[in-house]
This record gives C-alpha cells, sequence and structure tokens, in this order.
C-alpha cells in the first residue's frame, strides 16, 4: 500500500514515521512549504517533535496533488473543525477507492457528526473504506519509537486487518476493532475529561480527585457510546479506558496541559492565546455535551467543562460542581 498523509502536526507526522518504519511508502503533506523543506533536507521536524529523527524515507510535501497521487491509504490528520472544509477542497484530488483514515478525536461544531461522519458526507465513501486510528497514543512517546499499542476500527474487519499490517513496527501494535462509533467517541470525549483532570491538578488537588474524574469521565462515555449503538467493550480497552487513562495522567497530553493552565487561574483568554497546537476538548465540548442532550443522556463533566469554555463558570466554581454531585449507588456506567 502507499499512503498519503494529510496534516504535518505531531501527530500526524509521527503516524507517517510509524508508517515508514512498517514498510508503507508515505508522503506527507504540509501546510507550510517551508516545513516541508526542513523535513526533507534535515529529517526532522524541530517545532512540532524536537529532538526526533524521521525515516530518510519519509517525503513531505505541500502541494495536496502530489501527496495524494497514487495512495490506496489516506490518513487525515488536521484539526477537527477544519476537516469539513480541507476535503472539500481536496475532494477531487482523492483517488477512488482509497481508505480514508482519521486521526482526529473531535466532534464537529453545529452537526455534532463524528469525523467519519463527516467524512463520508464530503466523500461519499461508504463504511467498508472508513477507518479510525484510536488510542494511547501520545505523539512524543511514539515518534521516540517507545513502545505503544492502538486499536485500527474499520466495519470491515478485513480492511482493518490491512490498515493494522500497513502500521504495525517493533514499536507500535495495532489491534483491529469493528466498533469505528465507539473508538471515535472515545477519543474525542476523553479530551474534555482530560482538561477536566488538567484543571484539578493545577488546583493542587491529588490522585483521589484525578481517579474519580477519569472513572466518572469513562462512565460518561460509556452512556453516551451505549445510546449511540457503540459496543461497551471497547470502552474498556485501548480506545476507551487506555486512552482516557494517558490523556488524564500525562503532562505531555495537551488537553490535560490546557486544563492545568486553567486550573492555576490563568485566564481563558490567555491560554487559547499561548496555545500552539490544536487542544481538540476545547471546541468538542459543546457538540459533545449536544448529543448527550440530544440523547438524552446525563454527563455532567462534560456540562461543566463546555461551561467554562462558554466563559459561564469560574474555575472555582466548576470544581465546586464537580465535587458536589448527589451521592447515589454505584453501577457500572451510570
Amino acid at each position: 500500500m502507499r499512503a498519503a498523509v494529510l496534516g504535518a502536526g505531531s501527530w500526524g507526522t509521527t503516524f507517517a514515521q510509524v508508517l515508514c518504519d512498517a514498510g508503507t511508502p508515505v508522503r506527507l503533506w504540509c501546510r507550510r512549504a517551508e516545513l516541508a523543506d526542513v523535513i526533507n533536507s534535515t529529517h526532522a521536524s524541530p517545532g512540532y517533535l524536537p529532538g526526533i529523527e524521521l525515516p530518510a524515507a519519509l517525503r513531505a510535501t505541500a502541494d495536496p496533488a502530489e501527496a495524494l497521487s497514487g495512495a490506496d491509504l489516506v490518513v487525515v490528520a488536521v484539526p477537527a473543525q477544519a476537516l469539513r472544509q480541507v476535503l472539500t477542497d481536496w475532494r477531487e484530488l482523492l483517488p477512488p477507492g482509497a481508505l480514508l483514515v482519521s486521526l482526529m478525536k473531535g466532534i464537529e461544531l453545529g452537526t455534532g457528526d463524528r469525523m467519519t461522519q463527516v467524512i463520508a458526507e464530503i466523500t461519499g465513501a461508504g463504511p467498508e473504506r472508513l477507518a479510525v486510528i484510536s488510542g494511547p497514543n501520545l505523539a512524543p512517546e511514539i515518534a521516540g519509537r517507545q513502545y505503544c499499542a492502538t486499536v485500527a476500527a474499520c466495519a470491515d474487519e478485513a480492511v482493518a486487518g490491512q490498515l493494522q499490517k500497513a502500521c504495525h513496527t517493533g514499536y507500535f501494535r495495532p489491534y483491529t476493532n469493528p466498533d469505528v462509533i465507539g473508538c471515535e467517541l472515545g477519543g474525542a470525549v476523553k479530551n474534555v475529561i482530560s482538561i477536566a483532570v488538567g484543571i484539578a491538578v493545577g488546583m493542587g488537588l491529588g490522585d483521589n480527585t484525578r481517579a474519580m474524574l477519569i472513572t466518572r469521565g469513562l462512565a460518561e462515555i460509556a452512556r453516551l457510546g451505549a445510546a449511540l449503538g457503540a459496543d461497551q467493550h471497547t470502552f474498556a480497552g485501548l480506545a476507551g479506558m487506555g486512552d482516557l487513562v494517558a490523556s488524564c495522567s500525562s503532562p505531555l497530553a495537551r488537553n490535560r496541559a490546557f486544563g492545568e493552565k486553567l486550573g492555576r487561574g490563568i485566564p481563558l483568554s490567555e491560554v487559547l492565546a499561548s496555545t500552539t497546537q490544536t487542544v481538540e476538548g476545547v471546541k468538542s465540548s459543546g457538540p459533545v455535551l449536544q448529543l448527550a442532550r440530544q440523547h438524552g443522556v446525563e454527563m455532567p463533566i462534560t456540562e461543566v467543562i463546555a461551561r467554562v469554555m462558554r466563559e459561564e463558570l469560574e474555575i472555582g466554581e466548576a470544581v465546586l460542581l464537580l465535587a458536589s454531585r448527589s451521592a447515589k449507588p454505584e453501577r457500572y456506567g451510570v
């Protein structure tokens, strides 16, 4: 298979490296021509992956037509809220029959669509051509070739197996899963929960608070997943609990780092102004809450974070709301 990766941020570039290391020829599309030149001439991307030597076989280009030409596998790694416009612009360049893979972990503003739903609408691709990579995938660690695992999800299990083979390396182990809905929801909602955990960490709260938010956050993900038809087993695996734990525990996680700044008392406007990479939970919190309300699903952590992002709640109030839920029996998924 020949691959094109659209998006040269830290995760897109890292996944392009993984494909190269797995023996899959790949072209990486960069929004800026100067970044493509740096990657091709120095085999590095110092702005996104400092200290990482990229494979010499990885070729970058700022020309989307060049990147997409002859690709059997098209991997999309642009910001979630830019996906619709990007694909609309490039629809005629997409090779017929190519497998379309989302690395994005977001929900679209306005529509409440998952990323594969947006891709399907713009391209007309059926479920057998839509796939997702999701899991505890912190880009700097993977770029450093540290051991990790992920999920390659596609409704067609044979196609999922092809994607698995295309990105399987000695350090990057993909597992297949037919539950695209669950894998996408796990990746998108965990970003919102990770912001909540970051706020708690920034305020100096400890491991008990973090464990509470992670556990109750997983219950929120599972409730929404059940309402949307996901397989509940997905949320106990890499694309559910695995991704949630990594994002809520690691200082490398962008959403947690964003929340920490808020928890330390930095105003939202200043945190947004100082953020140089996409933090998907910021904009996805509203659409996730929209989905929850449409389906009658209770998601209190998500609701608090959505209100913080709309500047309807001060951080101190938000923490009080998160901590003051009524006592009730604990049952899985409630």
